[in-house]
């Protein structure tokens, strides 16, 4: 399943540098977690979180970034925010990116500012 998220994840990057956005960063890790795309949107700073889910047995992929996830989405944004102190000053924003059902035939469906910083 690693090697699908991948493929999602490089697929979701195309697709979003298609419509403007510059990629700043690629699965940027810390021991808080993963941004899978850091991106440029204009002068805001877009996290990107991409899901792919073959079944919607347990909800749809975008209903798959839990609380628990947002949350470390959050953490790890600020650490990179903090590593990258040129991009600190701008608006911020955290995107998901989901692909449901089989990979062949998954469309991409973007929800821009999906959640909040509370």
């Amino acid at each position: 399943m690693r090697a699908a998220g991948a493929a999602f994840e490089q697929r979701a990057g195309a697709e979003l540098e298609r419509a403007g956005l510059k990629l700043l960063a690629r699965n940027y890790t810390t021991r808080h977690g993963e941004l899978d795309l850091v991106m440029r949107d204009g002068d805001t700073v877009v996290f990107v979180e991409v899901r792919y889910r073959v079944s919607a047995g347990h909800g749809d992929a975008a209903a798959s970034v839990t609380r628990g996830k947002r949350d470390k989405l959050i953490r790890t944004a600020q650490l990179w925010l903090a590593a990258h102190p040129r991009d600190a000053q701008r608006p911020c924003r955290f995107d998901v990116v989901s692909y449901d059902g089989p990979a062949a035939d998954a469309r991409m469906h973007w929800l821009r500012g999906a959640f909040e910083v509370e």
